[in-house]
């Protein structure tokens, strides 16, 4: 699934360029992507076109609708769950705190990622895989993280490499 999202990634320029599901399917089909990998990432795609349109909306918004998520304060802590600490591992969420503190990764979008991260088959979800997730929500909705963000996020990760 997640070379699909790579695929996606790197061929449409934001979240809303991309061709509906089922041209996209054709498409990804055409490329030569397994059926279960497609399938996957489709639903995966359509559940973060969802939950971004919902974290558009501010709590005291008169438009939002009823079931629309209230995005949390800029100051609030997270609190994981259980599930959340057993699906996602201690390395991911090393890096959405890091994210996080580093004020790349504002309260709604972490929100997002938690979200489609939590959504992610198996687990616990490795560090690449969490950067793929990170990358499509900034894709989503159209931005493109700064030059270091972006970096550190299409970095493979060596042995060698000492943090500064």
């Amino acid at each position: 699934m997640f070379d699909v999202l790579v695929y996606v990634y790197e061929n449409y320029w934001r979240g809303d360029a991309c061709p509906d599901a089922q041209h996209l399917e054709r498409k990804l089909s055409s490329v030569g992507f397994e059926s279960e990998d497609i399938l996957q990432a489709l639903d995966w795609l359509d559940g973060l076109r969802l939950a971004s349109q919902e974290i558009k909306w501010h709590a005291d918004d008169a438009q939002a609708p009823a079931h629309a998520a209230v995005l949390p304060a800029a100051t609030s802590m997270r609190i994981y769950t259980q599930a959340e600490l057993d699906h996602l591992g201690a390395q991911a969420l090393g890096f959405i705190t890091f994210l996080a503190d580093s004020n790349v990764l504002h309260p709604a979008m972490r929100e997002l990622v938690l979200d489609r991260a939590m959504a992610a088959p198996g687990g616990p979800v490795s560090l690449d895989d969490l950067k793929i997730i990170v990358l499509m929500v900034y894709w989503r909705f159209g931005e493109e993280p700064d030059a270091l963000v972006l970096d550190e996020l299409c970095d493979v990760a060596t042995l060698d490499r000492v943090a500064h």
